[in-house]
């Protein structure tokens, strides 16, 4: 059985919007949603959080995660990427309880509407593919870049930011692109280890449906995820 670790990366500082992985929607914390989510999924794992924050290490272990480390301050800064700071929680993790992990699942605070199937999904995409070093969720763009979305060039004139040998007319004909929704991120632990992207060679993609990839970063996000939770529960099956 492969040894699986859970990953919730949730700082305290947000600008868009303060306290943001402790603002309630669809009746819980946004931290609570992803360790429900992660504590719920059906794979055996170690879930744990990594936040420099006293109140969301508190709430996080209420609804059933490990925070046995708060987060240096050099991991926790406006600028810090997000790969050091999984990468610090697998070597704390693994050297505090002496095991070495098969795969590293990151579950994102901000995006509650993904469900413990989500996660499912992308990490088969990784375990049924024998060269897949990673994969990421995303959802199909709203814009295209072969057919609406365009880029300046150093003389301030406007062209598509990408093009095809027959300019596209209709965005049905476009090729079909998509989006990092932020909401899961499976890595094979090696790989992880190593790597300075979630972008490698053999990196492979699970597809969520738009109405579950909304990503909260300003209050419309939290009200539109609130309407949305709503929904559902107003929704008979």
């Amino acid at each position: 059985m492969a040894e699986i670790l859970c990953t919730i990366c949730a700082r305290g500082g947000s600008k868009g919007i303060p306290n943001k992985n402790l603002k309630e929607v669809g009746g819980k914390p946004l931290i609570g949603h992803a360790v429900s989510d992660a504590l719920t999924w059906e794979r055996d794992t170690d879930v744990v959080v990594s936040t420099d924050d006293e109140a969301i290490a508190s709430v996080a272990e209420k609804f059933g995660a490990a925070v046995p480390f708060m987060r240096p301050s050099k991991l926790a800064s406006d600028e810090a990427a997000k790969l050091p700071v999984i990468q610090h929680a697998v070597e704390y993790i693994e050297t505090e309880r002496s095991i070495t992990y098969d795969y590293v699942v990151d579950i994102d605070a901000t995006t509650p509407l993904r469900r413990p199937a989500d996660i499912e999904d992308c990490f088969e995409t990784v375990i049924t593919d024998e060269e897949a070093t990673n994969a990421y969720t995303v959802c199909e763009a709203d814009k295209n870049p072969y057919f609406n979305m365009v880029e300046l060039d150093e003389s301030g004139y406007a062209s598509l930011s990408k093009s095809l040998d027959d300019e596209v007319v209709r965005r049905q004909d476009a090729p079909v692109v998509y989006e990092m929704n932020a909401a899961v991120y499976v890595y094979e632990r090696d790989f992880l280890m190593k790597a300075d992207s979630p972008h490698g060679n053999y990196t492979k993609i699970s597809v969520m449906p738009p109405e579950r990839s909304v990503d909260i970063d300003t209050t419309t996000d939290l009200q539109f995820v609130e309407f949305m939770f709503n929904r559902d529960d107003n929704t008979d099956d």
